[in-house]
């Protein structure tokens, strides 16, 4: 999961509390005030307020994505204290605005101010109540979440005490049921001090949604989708009910080579399977354990970080190409800019973030991606997703500053995922790398390694807010945080807790998004988008064959339609986004399923075969 994304009005408008952001320092009020001190509620004032709004926000963007670029690159206790310091500023004036913002939520506007004001309002993700105290209070506990789940470790019986991303590593390596276990158990030990905080946070967030016009948070954070809070709810369901027959499909087959490979006492043949045998921590992706689930006679036959060697891909080089991808699409040529500021290796003389992500420095043409890139295949796809990130950036450059961003928050991974997706052998032959495509046999492996990561994430992308926004209304109390997130996830994803839990744990925490506050429905809407966009854009390029053989590469009519879509921004409802490139406006997973159409046939053989009984 390619996070956090810097887009502009990410950093400005929405209280970014991944970077661990607080409120003070608030600006002075701009409405104008008449003589009897009672400032003005009409929609002149409202277009005055805005106006000064966006204007400042705009120019606080640039100051807050250089200080961020300076701290993420050269990471020193000075550049840190600086970057806290922009964080805060932005923080506090978005609160402010925010809060503002509501004070006008009544007052008749014209279609664009209207848009304006209600992303002014609802785009904080963990609204400060506007009690002083309270305000301080929940910076507080926003930080001391934040601290334990950045600084936590297990330690083992031998004396190594392991990070979480070297606990991933082990669960993503390992097959014995012993270590894994271990390994699942001591990280979620680290989230147990977490649940008081936690329960605190949602205290003070939900009295900051009231404060500005919500019911709650979970009204407030399902409210950014152009529609109403309980229809968006539903659309959910919808998108998740016609995914569901492909998932239980995967999920039977994966559980079935399961118990072949461990036996009924680790992987039973029946029930949700047990959470630490998906070669995920959070069992939310599990491509790791493609080898120990794969047909024989799988192997295409060829292997990407091979191919790249042996045609002297450096990596610069491989930008050159993810570029020529979009070049070839009809877009104009990546700024000298970016090849000069852009980091592509790892230094050797100091510590910098090297977790993959996009940025939009100045929202007009300093565009840059961040990456410390290796060598191989996973890496070469995940240029070409960040570029996409790029792409859309510099599309949207002439749009007003509130609307410089995606549709909506699942468009922009959904785009570069999408291009991602055109990364197929036929892509490769037609770059020189591969010399011949592979017939359709070996399509199954090719497609149940993706499955593997894309339709297995579904409904965890799904139920990490489902919980949450029933934990923010109050649907599921303090006392049942720990249990109803087991049975939504056994309900979801068919998996359980592979030991006893209680109410002692908080296994939510135990997840990054959780204590750091990141709304995580975008990452489901995205896995169902891309699969809409590539295959609508492969019907624009004239392509007849399977979908999941299909690249847009060199079709400059797919390109044009695409690009005429990143170029509204968030200017209009995403619907009207959507129906640019898709001829629709509604969501839709059909195309998830044409796209696995021949792995379902083969998933369902396989399963009669075994005579398995799928479902849980």
């Amino acid at each position: 999961m390619n996070f956090p994304l810097k887009q502009p009005s990410q950093i400005a408008l929405i209280v970014s509390l991944a970077l661990g952001l607080s409120a003070c320092d608030a600006p002075q009020e701009t409405t104008s005030v008449p003589a009897n001190n009672t400032p003005q509620i009409d929609s002149a004032a409202a277009i005055e307020f805005i106006n000064k709004a966006e204007a400042d926000l705009a120019n606080l963007n640039v100051e807050a994505n250089r200080a961020e670029w300076i701290y993420s690159n050269f990471i020193t206790d000075d550049t840190a204290a600086l970057s806290a310091a922009m964080g805060e500023k932005i923080t506090s004036t978005s609160v402010r605005y925010a809060t503002e913002a509501a004070k006008y939520a009544n007052v008749e506007l014209d279609a664009v101010n209207a848009r304006k004001l209600n992303s002014l309002r609802s785009s904080l993700v963990l609204p400060a109540p506007l009690d002083p105290a309270k305000n301080a209070e929940l910076a507080g506990i926003v930080s001391e979440l934040n601290g334990l789940y950045g600084k936590g470790k297990y330690c083992f019986a031998d004396g190594r005490c392991l990070t979480q991303p070297e606990l991933s590593n082990l669960m993503a390596e390992s097959k014995d049921p012993a270590v894994l276990l271990e390994a699942w158990q001591g990280w979620r030990e680290i989230a147990k001090p977490m649940r008081p905080l936690f329960e605190r946070e949602v205290e003070l967030a939900n009295q900051g949604a009231k404060d500005l016009g919500y019911a709650d948070l979970s009204e407030l954070w399902r409210s950014q989708y152009d529609m109403d809070p309980d229809a968006f709810s539903a659309e959910l369901d919808r998108l998740w009910t016609q995914i569901k027959p492909l998932y239980d499909s995967l999920h039977c087959y994966v559980r079935g080579e399961l118990n072949e490979q461990y036996g009924d006492d680790v992987a039973p043949k029946t029930g949700p399977i047990p959470a630490h045998l998906l070669g995920n921590m959070w069992a939310q992706q599990w491509g790791t354990i493609y080898n120990s689930v794969a047909p024989e006679n799988a192997d295409p036959g060829y292997n990407v970080t091979e191919l790249l060697a042996k045609n002297g891909y450096d990596e610069i080089k491989m930008v050159k190409q993810a570029e020529g991808f979009f070049t070839s699409l009809g877009f104009d040529a990546l700024p000298e800019s970016f090849w000069t500021r852009s980091l592509f290796v790892q230094p050797q003389d100091r510590d910098v973030v090297c977790h993959a992500s996009a940025w939009d420095l100045d929202n007009l043409d300093d565009i840059r991606i961040k990456m410390c890139i290796q060598k191989n295949a996973e890496d070469f796809t995940v240029i070409h997703h960040e570029l996409g990130h790029n792409f859309y950036q510099r599309a949207y450059k002439n749009q007003p500053f509130i609307f410089k961003n995606s549709a909506n928050d699942g468009f922009h991974e959904a785009i570069g995922d999408t291009i991602a997706l055109s990364i197929t052998p036929k892509y490769l032959q037609q770059i020189g790398l591969l010399d011949t495509v592979p017939d359709a046999s070996k399509d199954i492996g090719l497609l149940l390694r993706q499955a593997l990561d894309k339709i297995a994430f579904m409904p965890f992308g799904l139920m990490i807010d489902q919980w949450r926004w029933q934990v923010f209304n109050g649907t599921i109390k303090p006392d049942q945080y720990n249990q109803a997130w087991w049975d939504l996830r056994e309900k979801y994803q068919g998996v359980k807790a592979p030991i006893a839990r209680t109410e002692a744990d908080f296994d939510p925490g135990a997840k990054y998004h959780v204590p750091g506050n990141v709304p995580y429905t975008r990452y489901f809407l995205a896995h169902v988008l891309q699969f809409q966009f590539h295959k609508a854009l492969c019907d624009i390029a004239g392509d007849t064959g399977p979908v999941h053989r299909c690249s847009i590469y060199g079709n400059k009519e797919a390109g044009a339609k695409l690009n005429e879509m990143l170029e509204m921004g968030a200017s209009q409802p995403w619907p009207e986004a959507l129906n640019v490139v898709t001829g629709t406006k509604q969501m839709d997973a059909k195309a998830v399923l044409d796209y696995f159409a021949p792995l379902q046939v083969w998933l369902d053989e396989q399963n009669t075969e075994a005579n398995r009984q799928c479902g849980w």
